[in-house]
């Protein structure tokens, strides 16, 4: 229920009701509540203006489609959610810019704020709702830790700033292992090590630091955040997780986890992914994952390790090979696992027009067939389909 104008405005209102016009009783209610703070009020009483500049009834009991109507709905509802912004009341505002599907201005505020002034309410306005998911996941970790960020992380689909909140992550437990790797080394060593941003140089001629019950961060949170690693393209982030990587190889026993294949021992599968997709010796990378295809069973472990080295190819351009995996190694109409073209949308990205026509032969993809076989005519240039596996 809404509230209603204080006691005190009434006899004002009565005066303005009594000798002044429809148009002046309203006026006179919105400048009310915008002087007593009062916006989601002032919210109804520019609406009920516009009901009656239109000849609307002025209590609304049912929906009204008049584009007159609509667009001023959109006018008050991006007054009164700046006015609450205006205020700092981020969660006030943001369901009067949600019903107009006007983001951006909550966005802004959102990026603004410190760990220390963010309320549940926005940080789940971020996250959650989407608004700014990086900037949630930054106020998570801030306020909550790795814990609880790698937990909203994995249960909310998070899209927008989907690679940046991954590297968010990542940096943060290099950063983590970092720190403490430098108290263990200053502890053994009675001197702080030289500052450095790798992790590699400071393990480097240090054995000692992974005996059988050490590490560095908690192992959970690694193996979490690592399988990520397949999203990601930034050279920056890629050179984190190898380093990840090189670090999870080094644990113990007591600190490594079966996968699923193909990436069964983990640090050193996700290890060779993301050496394939930085350039460095790729055919060696690639023929781990090729042996792991090799080596599975489908009727044990699925096509997934088809699936991965479809992916993986198509990361490094490889439509063809890509095509050829798909046909000898993924169950194209299986409705689960790590989603990859099809084998006609890879014939099409390969510009294997012959070939797209012989598989829609044998399936009898009428629509296939055709597009091939005009793909094939010199005068004909379609262009490539989308090949987002994510």
């Amino acid at each position: 229920m809404l509230p209603t104008a204080a006691p005190e405005a009434i006899p004002d209102l009565d005066r303005v009701l009594s000798s002044g016009s429809p148009t002046e009783s309203l006026e006179f209610l919105a400048n009310h509540f915008l002087s007593t703070g009062e916006y989601g009020l002032l919210f109804e009483a520019r609406l009920m203006r516009k009901r009656l500049d239109l000849g609307l009834p002025l209590v609304q009991t049912e929906s009204v489609d008049l584009a007159a109507y609509q667009n001023g709905v959109v006018e008050v509802a991006r007054e009164v959610g700046g006015l609450f912004l205006a205020t700092g009341n981020i969660e006030r505002a943001w369901p009067y810019f949600r019903a107009i599907g006007e983001p951006r201005p909550i966005e802004s505020a959102i990026d603004a704020i410190e760990a220390d002034q963010a309320s549940d309410g926005v940080i789940s306005i971020a996250f959650q709702e989407g608004v700014h998911p990086r900037k949630g996941l930054e106020l998570i970790l801030a306020k909550n830790g790795m814990c609880r960020a790698i937990t909203g992380f994995g249960m909310t689909a998070v899209q927008k700033d989907r690679a940046e909140c991954i590297g968010m992550l990542a940096r943060h437990i290099h950063a983590e292992i970092l720190s403490r790797m430098a108290y263990a080394i200053k502890a053994r060593e009675a001197a702080a090590p030289p500052a450095t941003d790798s992790i590699l140089e400071r393990m480097a001629g240090r054995d000692w630091l992974f005996g059988e019950w050490d590490c560095y961060v908690d192992t959970s949170h690694l193996l979490s955040v690592v399988p990520y690693c397949v999203e990601i393209t930034d050279p920056a982030t890629l050179a984190i997780f190898h380093e990840l990587c090189e670090y999870g190889k080094r644990l113990s026993a007591q600190f490594q986890s079966a996968g699923i294949p193909p990436f069964e021992d983990q640090f050193t599968a996700y290890g060779h992914y993301v050496e394939a997709l930085r350039g460095n010796d790729v055919e060696t990378h690639l023929d781990y994952f090729r042996q792991q295809v090799a080596d599975s069973d489908p009727d044990i472990v699925g096509d997934a390790p088809g699936r991965t080295l479809t992916k993986l190819y198509l990361s490094l351009n490889r439509p063809g090979d890509a095509l050829q995996t798909v046909l000898d190694h993924v169950f194209e109409d299986a409705p689960y696992g790590m989603p990859v073209p099809t084998a006609i949308q890879l014939c099409h990205a390969a510009r294997d027009f012959a070939r797209m026509k012989e598989l829609a032969l044998e399936r009898g993809d009428l629509l296939s067939y055709a597009a091939a076989s005009l793909s094939l005519r010199p005068s004909v240039a379609l262009s490539d389909p989308s090949l987002s596996s994510n």
